[in-house]
């Protein structure tokens, strides 16, 4: 006879009407990190509109993404200032809607595709390089989503973005951004309510729909047909196309070139960014990293040159475990389940949380300690599956991850070959929380040239 669920998993106190909401907005990597410590596997936590249930057994965790995936979907808390943000895009559309996109931007991700598109990555990551000197001091963060939001534009768009254009995207990241970090106040005020920051966030969503409806107007009438024989493959040539044969509306376009624009950027950006803090940080890995850049290749990295660089694919693996940059995945049940022995009532919100798995000390040994090598095969084989997953998984796995994956290797191995780069703090650097996970204050870097 099955075991009756418990009714209600233990979590820590919270304050009247703001629950743990403030302790979370506060420092949400702390407090992740002291719930998976003091109450293990399935942790209780009041967010603010709903029940929130926090899931730090990988098991778990591959049973709401994979195993039982069709009795959760994207939250309806996301659907607000998010879904004006993305619409009806990839990363948040459900059902029918959702299958009927992937399956117009699932041959733009297919692997042959990519190793067409490795040169394209490689020459503006050359480009990007060519303007740092020796000495220079940059801000990485900033120079790598620069440089990754031209890839994605060029790669996935169809389109060479200006230096205003570029710009423009930039600016509008800060208000995004600070639109979605934790904030127990926001929870209570209406997206309607014309604040600083509500105005300040349909100002910078207006912009960034400007840059988006030039690109599809340029684009316009160059997407080839289906029939022909070598018609364009990148993303929005799909899209065009299948709104010529009556697929798509004006709308759901500019919902995917807005999540691939925004989504397709960031993290592999962020990516980046910490995996060049990491090697600062770590000279005996730096130094493993350059030789085996110095001994694979012979000027701009290819696609074949990749599959040699078996290190650096360990050591962004090793980055994304400790810092990644979607730090908690949300879904809500739509009917009532079992979760860790406890009942999970349709309609709350299910936290999935890398931060605080990915540093679990059940799960991994010395956690903290950066250490690519944890990444051989033989210590990772009695690891749990999802015990990292900073890609997501399942149905709903991020279409991009060996877009990313790919686009990462290349631009280490264009910056490894001829630079250093040294970390220009004398302090750690803090986190800053929103729909990613970003430095606070930026990435200063110094350029050595080797």
């Amino acid at each position: 006879m099955p075991q009756k669920p418990r009714s209600r998993p233990p979590g820590p106190s919270g304050e009247p009407l703001f629950g743990n909401s403030r302790q979370y907005a506060k420092d949400p990597f702390g407090f992740l990190t002291a719930c998976e410590a003091a109450y293990g596997d399935v942790v209780r936590v009041d967010l603010g509109p709903m029940e929130t249930y926090v899931l730090t057994d990988p098991e778990e965790i591959e049973r709401v993404l994979v195993g039982d995936h069709e009795k959760f979907r994207k939250p309806e808390f996301q659907d607000d200032a998010l879904g004006r943000l993305l619409g009806d895009g990839l990363l948040l559309s459900e059902g029918e809607t959702w299958r009927n996109q992937r399956d117009i931007a699932n041959p733009s991700f297919d692997m042959s595709r990519l190793a067409g598109i490795a040169e394209t990555m490689s020459r503006h990551a050359t480009e990007a390089v060519d303007e740092w000197d020796d000495g220079k001091r940059i801000d990485l963060e900033i120079e790598m989503a620069r440089l990754t939001v031209r890839i994605i534009a060029d790669a996935m768009l169809g389109v060479d973005l200006s230096e205003e254009r570029v710009r423009t995207i930039q600016e509008t990241l800060e208000p995004l951004g600070a639109r979605f970090e934790p904030d127990p106040i926001r929870f209570i005020t209406p997206d309607w309510l014309p604040t600083r920051g509500n105005r300040a966030y349909e100002d910078a969503v207006a912009r960034l729909e400007g840059v988006v409806a030039d690109i599809v107007a340029e684009r316009r009438g160059t997407e080839g047909h289906a029939d022909d024989d070598d018609p364009p493959m990148d993303l929005l040539s799909a899209l065009l196309r299948a709104q010529n044969r009556g697929d798509q509306t004006d709308e759901q376009i500019r919902d995917e070139v807005m999540t691939m624009l925004l989504a397709g950027h960031d993290t592999t950006a962020l990516t980046l960014t910490y995996a060049s803090y990491l090697l600062s940080e770590h000279p005996a890995v730096e130094r493993r990293v350059h030789e085996e850049l110095d001994a694979a290749l012979d000027g701009p990295p290819t696609f074949a040159d990749t599959r040699e660089l078996t290190y650096l694919d360990r050591v962004l693996q090793e980055t994304m475990r400790l810092y990644p940059p979607v730090y908690v995945i949300f879904r809500e049940p739509t009917v009532d389940v079992k979760l860790g022995g406890y009942r999970v009532p349709a309609g709350s919100a299910v936290m999935c949380p890398q931060w605080a798995v990915h540093r679990s000390p059940r799960w991994w040994t010395d956690p903290e300690a950066f250490d690519p090598d944890r990444w051989e095969r033989d210590r990772a084989a009695d690891r749990p599956r999802f015990a990292h997953f900073p890609f997501g998984g399942g149905p709903r796995a991020c279409i991009g991850r060996q877009f990313s994956l790919l686009e990462a290797k290349l631009i280490l191995g264009v910056v490894g070959q001829e630079f250093r780069l040294r970390y220009d703090r004398d302090r750690p650097f803090d986190l800053r929380g929103s729909l990613t996970m970003h430095p606070e204050n930026g990435m200063p870097m110094r350029v050595e040239r080797r």
